[in-house]
């Protein structure tokens, strides 16, 4: 039984308005899906992807009133972001240096050609050369060059001070595997240790940074709430079974409406969840008008008046 790759990683921001200029105009992802947080319908749910909103490629925000994160371990500390070779990343160094944004330049870690920048609230990003491996789905209104644009995610990066307990959650319990290791950007001394999911390759990588002496961070604007997993449709009661059988603390099964999950803190005390592919963003509304207008899940719907007053505009 098997994870087949990262499925989406949610972030939090306090400016919803420019969250979504930056991540459709300058990033040139997709608005999939605007909604909200189905635990607290005072706070919009954003969800970007590429053009058919295709399972892992969706980043996604919870837009909450917080002050910025404060930076440390036991944390989701960098998101990656797959394009589709070295020459992408040369157009998007020049891009986003037009468009204002700092960068790192295009440098080499892990084998892989990458790309360091943060969004205007410090959430922190990597564009990472994934070989054009696997399908793409280019959005045909994005404002990046179809053959430049951004693939899906992958691999996430998170901060841990101690190896031990995280390791045996994720070669325990979700079966991944650890493939090899290579030090930290920040401090050479701290390693990073990569684990395979499914077929692996930059899709389908978690990496954990070993790191001691920092300190916790605190969550906040810029921070990442957590990373979800995928699991085909059919695999996703046996899944439930599992941590449950092993004594896991978890949420038990959460229908999302547009996919199923589960959720559950490795010991170091980062939020994993595992969702399904299925059923998609296309349940509720053609693929074509997909993050148009406020959607709801049905147990919502009768809410709709009251959530759609008390949400502020997403345009400034």
């Amino acid at each position: 039984m098997q994870l087949t790759g990262i499925h989406h990683l949610t972030a939090v921001s306090a400016d919803a308005p420019g969250n979504l200029a930056f991540y459709t105009q300058v990033l040139g992802l997709r608005l999939v899906k605007k909604t909200v947080n189905q635990d607290d319908v005072s706070a919009y749910h954003l969800f970007y992807a590429d053009g058919k909103a295709s399972p892992g490629s969706d980043l996604t925000f919870f837009d909450w009133p917080v002050d910025r994160e404060r930076r440390g371990t036991h944390s989701i500390a960098r998101t990656g972001l797959r394009v589709p070779g070295k020459h992408a990343l040369v157009w998007w160094a020049d891009h986003l240096s037009k468009a204002g944004v700092a960068h790192g330049g295009v440098v080499e870690r892990d084998g892989r050609a990458t790309l360091d920048f943060e969004d205007p609230e410090g959430q922190r990003l990597s564009l990472v050369d994934d070989g054009g491996k696997g399908e793409t789905h280019p959005w045909a209104k994005s404002p990046v060059p179809a053959e430049h644009q951004i693939r899906g995610l992958g691999p996430i990066t998170i901060s841990v001070p101690d190896l031990k307990p995280t390791d045996l959650v994720l070669t325990r319990v979700t079966n991944m595997r650890k493939v090899r290791e290579y030090p930290h950007p920040d401090n050479a001394k701290d390693p990073v240790h990569v684990y395979q999911m499914g077929e692996g390759g930059a899709a389908a990588e978690l990496h954990v940074a070993v790191q001691p002496d920092l300190p916790p961070a605190q969550p906040g604007a810029g921070s990442a709430h957590h990373v979800a997993f995928r699991v085909s449709d059919d695999a996703y009661d046996a899944w439930a079974a599992r941590l449950a059988e092993m004594r896991i603390p978890n949420s038990g099964k959460v229908d999302r409406f547009y996919f199923r999950s589960l959720y559950f803190r490795e010991p170091n005390g980062i939020l994993f969840e595992i969702a399904t592919d299925g059923p998609g963003f296309a349940t509720d509304e053609p693929m074509e008008k997909l993050g148009e207008s406020l959607s709801l899940p049905p147990f919502l719907e009768h809410r709709r008046a009251e959530i759609e007053k008390n949400l502020k505009p997403l345009v400034k």
